[in-house]
């Protein structure tokens, strides 16, 4: 199941990003950076020279968790057991071979650090394909630990990742492949993010921005499901 009725859409237009509400992108939307294709599955297409995100370096075709309506979903982890699930395959990667697939994400309200606390990273390395949880401490930390979930998921090879954070705080991170590659992290996070805001992003987010327009990465997404209970 792909169930986006609760996200909007993040785009790389030129010459500044657009973002395709939750109504426009359950009505059918699709276009260079987005598109369906007949297994139900959905392809995440964004070039080097796309342009970011206010406060970003990188350009990104990217999902972000919305309510029913399309109002912007922003949750204290005390507020539910909150999950995203994801089955996908990454195809293409740009020269520095970084692209992010999945986020946990805290809002620029007042009183927040506007700080990821989690990003899934696929980080394709001399022919291997890593997937690495970048993760941050606290709130405001200048560098976050690069935790390595699992390696060997080649381009093109399906895998699935589940997030989870329960209301006390306890995160769960659980990686596996299609050929038996696997990981997983569980740790209780620091009580300084029980004051932030979160939200989910999914989506294909390189970390590059240099080189021709043809460069970029490409992710094709099988299933997407988040919940909060």
């Amino acid at each position: 199941m792909l169930d986006l009725t609760t996200w909007n859409l993040s785009i790389p237009t030129d010459p500044s990003p657009t973002t395709i509400s939750t109504a426009r992108l359950n009505n059918g939307y699709q276009s260079g950076y987005f598109r369906r294709n007949g297994d139900g599955s959905v392809t995440f297409w964004v070039p080097v020279t796309g342009s970011p995100t206010e406060d970003a370096s990188y350009p990104r075709s990217e999902l972000r968790e919305t309510q029913n309506d399309g109002s912007l979903s922003n949750w204290l982890h005390a507020s539910s057991d909150s999950y995203l699930s994801a089955v996908l395959q990454v195809e293409r990667v740009p020269s520095r071979n970084k692209v992010v697939i999945g986020q946990i994400h805290s809002t620029d309200a007042p009183g927040s650090q506007n700080d990821p606390l989690l990003k899934l990273q696929y980080h394709y390395r001399n022919g291997i394909g890593r997937l690495e949880l970048l993760l941050r401490e606290k709130p405001g930390d200048d560098q976050v630990q690069n935790i390595l979930l699992a390696e060997n998921v080649q381009l093109g090879e399906r895998f699935g990742y589940d997030l989870r954070l329960t209301p006390t705080g306890k995160l769960g991170v659980v990686v596996i492949s299609k050929d038996g590659d696997k990981g997983s992290l569980y740790r209780q996070l620091d009580s300084a993010w029980a004051a932030q805001k979160l939200y989910f992003k999914a989506g294909a987010y390189i970390q590059d921005n240099e080189g021709p327009s043809d460069e970029g990465g490409r992710v094709t997404f099988f299933h997407l499901n988040s919940a909060h209970r």
